[in-house]
């Protein structure tokens, strides 16, 4: 390079390189920034581990479709959520009910068509909620209708795909007078106002606790406790939570250092030792949670089931747990110590053949427990799990369900016939019985209020007269 030609560069060097420097940035700055920036909510971090394909939590973009449904003002009483008032499956103290139906059976109401699935219904101050599953616009919906005709108040919808496997939605809401809270078949939770329907707070525990939706969908019922609403995610961390109804806010949670996960079964309360404490069947074993604070009282793996744990722990007096389930695992007694700490003890076993419960949770009533075991036949237990009697041969209940209104037992069959029996442990004795439903697979929980009887089957849920006249 001649000394005229390095001199001239020499001279524009530096304008050259500035002005290239200028129109790079400028390219850069053209391009936009690589992705969308996302403002980060607390809740919603995922972690470790956890799949992130879903980054969106569909209960909070979901929509309040109103209705022209009018609740029932004029027809008392409550069926706040799994198993009744107390959560027992027991309504103590009925209006007056019939003891005896014609041939046509008790009077249908109202019926209303729903998603394929097996979700109970709550009810509360005349309207009844019910976790449903749209598959046409592929979206879960919290419906609440009119106790008096059947009729949609409002329906909270949001969407999530859910492919057909043995039905959809099988949960039942917990409701109070402000708030009604849902789980979804894939473990979405919903808290609502439950006259209005408008959303108070949502979760999503998949992707945010790291929740393995269990096989067949989500069977686990919310609990509410007072204030807040008890929840086991059986996630990366958290076993169980309590959280605040009127924010969606997290007040405690119990580590899941066993890495146990969420089971079809539901949360029960119990008090004992002075305390109050959450008692929950894990897939791996059952734990006792406290109350006030979430810390773990005690655990055993002296019960687990390996398919599917369906069947919630039945609370007895003097710190004992009955717990049954499917697939021959049969049933067995816990019995809380104390003694410093609580320590679990298995009073019993029972066998298949003796009783067993694959689906529905017994009930005790007058210290003896009544349930159907996996043969299909109603059976009463005394307290030592000793048989006092069975239906008579022939009888199939299957997996229906049953619950117990002041002395009478209202059990349903897989095809919707529905008996009522005497809950007595002096012997099986069948008072009526009539086909009240005409689909199959009956088997969500019942609900009764009033002298309203609402019970399902897979496609159609029905409002049954069947008190006193």
């Amino acid at each position: 390079m001649n000394t005229v030609v390095m001199t001239r560069w020499v001279r524009f060097a530096p304008a050259a390189l500035g002005l290239a420097a200028l129109v790079a940035l400028a390219l850069w700055l053209g391009r936009g920034p690589d992705r969308t920036l996302v403002l980060r909510v607390p809740g919603t971090d995922t972690p470790p581990g956890v799949d992130t394909s879903a980054r969106t939590n569909a209960v909070l973009v979901g929509k309040l479709i109103p209705g022209n449904g009018q609740p029932a003002t004029n027809l008392p009483g409550a069926w706040p959520g799994f198993r009744g008032p107390k959560g027992d499956g027991l309504l103590a103290d009925p209006k007056p009910l019939a003891r005896a139906w014609d041939a046509a059976g008790p009077r249908e109401l109202w019926s209303v068509d729903l998603g394929e699935g097996y979700a109970g219904p709550a009810v509360m101050n005349g309207r009844v909620y019910l976790m449903d599953y749209d598959r046409e616009k592929k979206q879960d919906a919290l419906r609440c209708l009119s106790l008096a005709d059947g009729k949609e108040i409002w329906r909270f919808a949001y969407p999530v795909s859910v492919k057909r496997n043995h039905g959809m939605s099988r949960t039942v809401p917990a409701v109070t007078d402000k708030f009604v809270v849902a789980m979804g078949p894939k473990c979405n939770v919903a808290c609502l106002d439950a006259v209005t329907g408008q959303l108070k707070w949502g979760m999503d525990l998949v992707r945010q606790f790291g929740t393995t939706v269990p096989p067949w969908y989500a069977g686990q019922c919310p609990l509410i406790d007072g204030d807040r609403v008890i929840l086991a995610p059986g996630g990366t961390d958290v076993l169980m939570m309590a959280v605040e109804l009127a924010t969606g806010k997290i007040l405690w949670q119990t580590p899941n250092t066993n890495a146990w996960k969420m089971t079809h079964s539901s949360i029960a309360a119990m008090d004992f030792g002075g305390q109050r404490e959450f008692v929950y069947c894990a897939n791996h074993g059952v734990v006792g949670v406290s109350a006030a604070d979430g810390a773990l009282l005690w655990q055993t793996t002296d019960w687990k089931i390996s398919i599917a744990t369906v069947p919630s722990p039945v609370i007895l007096d003097g710190g004992r747990i009955f717990l049954s389930g499917g697939y021959d695992a049969g049933a067995l007694m816990l019995q809380l110590k104390e003694g410093g700490k609580i320590v679990p003890q298995t009073l019993y076993r029972l066998n298949a053949d003796t009783f067993g419960a694959t689906q529905q949770t017994p009930v005790l009533v007058g210290g003896y427990l009544y349930g159907v075991r996996p043969d299909g036949r109603f059976v009463c237990l005394d307290p030592a799990g000793k048989i006092v009697w069975v239906s008579d041969p022939g009888t199939n209940f299957g997996l229906g369900p049953f619950l117990v209104a002041g002395d009478l037992i209202y059990a349903m069959n897989d095809s919707g016939k529905l008996t009522l029996l005497e809950a007595s442990p002096t012997k099986y004795t069948p008072l009526a019985s009539a086909q009240v439903l005409k689909g199959r697979e009956s088997w969500a929980p019942m609900a009764l209020v009033g002298g309203r009887l609402l019970a399902r089957d897979i496609t159609r849920m029905v409002c049954l007269d069947v008190g006193a006249r």
